[in-house]
């Protein structure tokens, strides 16, 4: 948080949210999409937070998040946001910064007022427009997919959360995630976008992966709803052991047994069907070499064989 690894919820910190959060707490959103909705709503549900106003880019639109979060008033222009203790920037990273520097020329929130923004690639320093003002400045990002706002408050219980910024908007917005079932911990402000690159390869390039392994079955003549019917399963139990055991422990496959034979099959009979899916799976493939080595179930003539296979 600026500088060091406290905890989150600020020196001396011990759950003891009324001296953290004063009550009633009104939160304006703006940019309530599918992360702005999921925390809107829970924080509604359990009364953290009173929400205020909404402004989408429609009136439309806030109006349906409102509906969703079951509080809150739509709004169409900044001008008529009213005076918050909060306000949550949830949109788009490209729109964040825009978005706050409306917000500080709209001259609606005050001193000590609480900015923060969802997104996990940038920082809190993004929002220095408002800090300059004499708000408190924090990003949270909480690291779960939001597919379906519906289901995301049902399951956001137990979810990590990033945090970084101003201590004590972090004390604040920390014990606010805690009293959702939400896990808030520390990150570098310097580190976010490594951080969240780490959560796209987890999150979202499996979801490509996937989709190139159903392709792959397609290409086999399995149909694609067999196909999910078979990736489910056995995409779940590896993550359930990689969790569990640790990616080295986790691998299994013809890298970690060593099979050049299987590798070089795979290779050519993907490079006969499309040479760009070919290269993603050598690329993984030398990943994959890495943990076999540490494993070292495989004799090390048969990995190097197949680095030479990998590398052609």
């Amino acid at each position: 948080m600026n500088g060091d690894n406290r905890d989150p919820r600020g020196e001396g910190s011990n759950n003891g949210h009324s001296s953290l959060i004063p009550h009633p707490s009104s939160l304006d959103i703006i940019g309530c999409g599918r992360v702005g909705k999921t925390l809107a709503r829970l924080w509604t549900r359990h009364g953290v937070f009173r929400v205020g106003s909404i402004l989408n880019r429609t009136l439309q639109s806030a109006a349906r998040a409102a509906g969703f979060v079951e509080s809150g008033r739509a709004v169409g222009t900044y001008a008529e946001l009213e005076r918050a203790d909060l306000v949550m920037i949830s949109t788009s990273d490209e729109a964040i910064e825009g978005c706050c520097r409306q917000l500080c020329d709209a001259g609606v929130h005050g001193e000590g007022t609480v900015v923060f923004h969802c997104s996990g690639a940038l920082a809190s320093t993004v929002l220095e427009p408002a800090r300059a003002l004499g708000a408190l400045i924090a990003s949270i990002h909480p690291i779960k997919s939001f597919a379906d706002p519906a289901t995301a408050v049902e399951s956001f219980p137990g979810t990590f959360c990033a945090i970084e910024g101003d201590a004590r908007a972090c004390a604040v917005l920390s014990d606010a995630l805690e009293r959702c079932g939400g896990i808030p911990f520390a990150i570098e402000a310097q580190s976010k976008t490594i951080h969240h690159a780490a959560t796209v390869l987890a999150s979202n390039y499996l979801v490509a992966l996937m989709e190139l392994a159903l392709r792959c079955f397609e290409q086999s003549g399995v149909s694609r709803e067999t196909a999910l019917r078979v990736l489910g399963p056995l995409a779940a139990g590896t993550i359930s052991n990689v969790s569990q055991l640790g990616p080295i422990r986790a691998l299994t496959g013809p890298i970690a047994r060593g099979e050049a034979s299987v590798v070089a099959a795979h290779c050519e009979a993907i490079g006969q069907w499309d040479a760009s899916v070919q290269d993603l799976y050598k690329s993984l493939g030398r990943v994959t070499l890495d943990l076999a080595a540490a494993q070292g179930t495989a004799a090390p003539e048969a990995l190097a064989e197949i680095r030479r296979l990998l590398r052609q």
